[in-house]
């Protein structure tokens, strides 16, 4: 037998005993402390990016879909469970945070907790919940956006408005099909511009945006009370029409599902650990206040929505606005307000879901599991430009193609997935390194984090199956990468990286030894 055609075999079984490797503690704080990104984020600002995320597709897009479609105004019960599953899984990332903060978020406390085979399947992870995300609500900001134009007029031709393939009404009332979103590509390409100029100038333009469309939110709330009508709250809970999660409590369940994508904003604060001027108290202050704040504005929101609408008619694009209308003419400015707050809101979610893939890509570069060029920090304005642009690319080209109700879905099923990873990481690190300073810790120990665990696989179960199989076939995917690329390419497993010792970038962007 030729030696040489079984070396990469016999070197892929001897690196079968790695896969459980996991980074010191006193490493992972040692890369905060030399780290090259510019420390800038204070807790006002981390909250502010949160609630940037947390509050858009969920309040002007997915609602109206959960109530009409699953749950009817019992969608209120939705947002509760889907709050508190968050709630669990939150307290838990902002006990992670204070002890390690770096930007990997969840994908480096798995490293450090679990080993580097479960850090790879969680960096997975969090491309679905970041990338394939910041995808889906494009989608959504484009629709709002043709939506607005089309008010005054400007009409943008209907095959440059929605996924290829998809089903159109053409300008002349007959149908066609879609060839690319247009406008979903272009405000990613844009917002990923704003990335490459740094975070401080991302952060400032975040909290313009935040005070836009928090106000619309409020105004909508304070506004439509008046308008209120409860007989359209009977039935709260709308009786089952006998089809998996359509009404009933299997519906309200499976709207909890949906409602669920507008909740990841919070997680992606802990990816700023390496930009937080004093991460042990701010990180935890920005996931538990953003998350708290936003809850209460998204049971308040559906209070009103299906009071004033009755819930069968919010199957829209933008149940918010037609909400709006029902006030009656004099409020026309508020509809229109609400789609310029609508519009402002979805492009502070892509602007935040961008900015966290961009740095799990450049922790997971930094440890050689992906390609060293997307650590590259750039020399004057400190971002990772290339990391960035690849980022880029690849959602607006997924934003442009895909349909956004499967993938939305399957940003859910991965994000509840990686969340029970991070409740399983607190356990861990309690019982090995119970000695570890937290400026945070999570209450009721260990009953929190075992109720988040058990509470994330519940909700799996309840989306579609052909979801389920989605999600399945692309962990295998994940696996195959693993073992033909950073398996081999790991720094931690190469020794490159030791305990107490980050490599400088040079080191991290050298060809990897032979």
């Amino acid at each position: 037998m030729d030696k040489t055609s079984g070396a990469p075999v016999a070197g892929a079984v001897r690196g079968l005993g790695r896969l459980w490797q996991r980074k010191s503690v006193d490493q992972v704080q040692a890369e905060y402390a030399s780290s090259e990104l510019k420390r800038s984020l204070g807790a006002v600002n981390l909250v502010l990016l949160g609630i940037g995320c947390i509050i858009g597709a969920g309040i002007f897009v997915r609602t109206g879909t959960a109530a009409a479609l699953h749950a009817g105004p019992a969608v209120i019960l939705s947002f509760v469970i889907a709050g508190l599953i968050c709630a669990f899984a939150g307290l838990c990332y902002a006990e992670l945070a204070s002890a390690l903060p770096v930007s990997g978020s969840a994908y480096t406390y798995a490293y450090t907790t679990l080993g580097e085979f479960v850090a790879w399947m969680m960096g997975a992870l969090l491309v679905l919940e970041y990338g394939l995300a910041a995808s889906v609500v494009a989608a959504g900001w484009a629709g709002y956006v043709v939506s607005f134009l089309h008010d005054f007029n400007i009409v943008i031709p209907p095959e440059l408005t929605a996924a290829t393939g998809k089903e159109i009404i053409l300008a002349d009332g007959g149908t066609g099909t879609a060839l690319f979103n247009l406008p979903a590509a272009a405000i990613v390409i844009a917002l990923a511009s704003l990335l490459v100029l740094g975070i401080s100038e991302s952060a400032t333009v975040n909290n313009i945006i935040v005070a836009i469309k928090v106000s619309v939110i409020l105004a909508f709330i304070v506004v439509g009370a008046f308008h209120v009508n409860p007989a359209n709250w009977t039935p709260f809970i709308p009786e089952p029409t006998g089809e998996p999660g359509e009404f009933g409590w299997g519906g309200v369940l499976r709207a909890a599902t949906i409602v669920f994508f507008a909740y990841i904003g919070f997680e992606a604060i802990s990816t700023a650990g390496q930009e937080a001027r004093n991460p042990k108290r701010d990180l935890p202050i920005g996931i538990i206040g953003s998350l708290v704040i936003c809850t209460v504005l998204y049971m308040a929101t559906s209070a009103v929505l299906t009071g004033v609408v009755p819930y069968a008619q919010l199957d829209s694009p933008a149940p918010v606005a037609d909400a709006v209308n029902a006030f009656g003419a004099g409020w026309a400015w508020l509809g229109t307000a609400i789609k310029i707050g609508a519009i402002a809101g979805l492009t502070s979610v892509i602007l935040v879901l961008m900015y966290g893939q961009t740095r799990i890509f450049y922790t997971m570069a930094r440890d050689g599991l992906l390609p060293g060029v997307l650590s590259r920090v750039h020399p004057t304005l400190k971002t990772p430009w290339i990391n960035t642009l690849v980022v880029a690319v690849l959602v607006a080209v997924a934003a442009g193609l895909f349909d956004i109700n499967t993938l939305g879905d399957l940003t859910s099923i991965g994000t509840l997935a990686a969340f029970a990873i991070v409740c399983i990481s607190v356990i861990w690190l309690r019982q090995t390194r119970p000695d570890l300073p937290r400026g945070f810790k999570t209450p009721l120990y260990p009953i929190t984090p075992i109720l988040g665990i058990l509470s994330c696989l519940f909700l799996i179960f309840q989306v579609e199956p052909r979801v389920q199989l989605f999600f399945l076939v692309f962990l295998v995917g994940a696996v195959a990468v693993y073992f033909v690329y950073s398996l081999h390419h790991s720094k931690l497993g190469k020794g490159v990286i030791v305990s107490g010792h980050e490599p400088s970038p040079d080191e991290i962007l050298a060809p990897p030894p032979h």
